[in-house]
């Protein structure tokens, strides 16, 4: 579990999105990589030397691989908005990516929602569930 309690924007650190901690379930190939980082206490994205990352480093970081892509520029909270719309397009519950998410209001997680097509199928297909035995 990564927990998730403080949030550093615009250079000032506060909570997080939502107003609360958090965790967040990592995935075997995340805990593999984060395993693989040296810790400097509790917190995961530092510097080799011990120091925070700043925003700056990594909007750095981020416009240069972008770029390397051929994406456009973007802040670095647009890794929010991929990590959703992919648990979107994999059919994840709206109700659990809004808590994965740490959004407060679930308007907010229903922006994604259009993402996943094949939500209205599955959800038809839950009413023939079972309906082969009957026959």
């Amino acid at each position: 579990m990564l927990t998730v309690t403080r949030n550093v924007c615009r250079g000032h650190e506060g909570t997080p999105k939502g107003g609360r901690m958090r965790q967040v379930p990592l995935t075997p190939w995340l805990r593999k990589g984060l395993a693989t980082l040296e810790r400097c206490g509790e917190r995961v994205l530092y510097r080799a030397n011990g120091r925070m990352l700043t925003e700056g480093v990594i909007m750095v970081t981020m416009h240069r691989c972008q770029k390397i892509v051929g994406l456009p520029k973007t802040g670095a909270h647009i890794l929010r908005h991929t990590f959703c719309s992919h648990l979107a397009i994999k059919g994840a519950a709206p109700r659990a990516i809004q808590e994965l998410a740490g959004h407060a209001k679930s308007a907010t997680t229903d922006k994604y929602m259009h993402l996943a097509p094949s939500a209205v199928h599955s959800a038809i297909e839950l009413l023939d569930a079972g309906e082969e035995d009957e026959e």
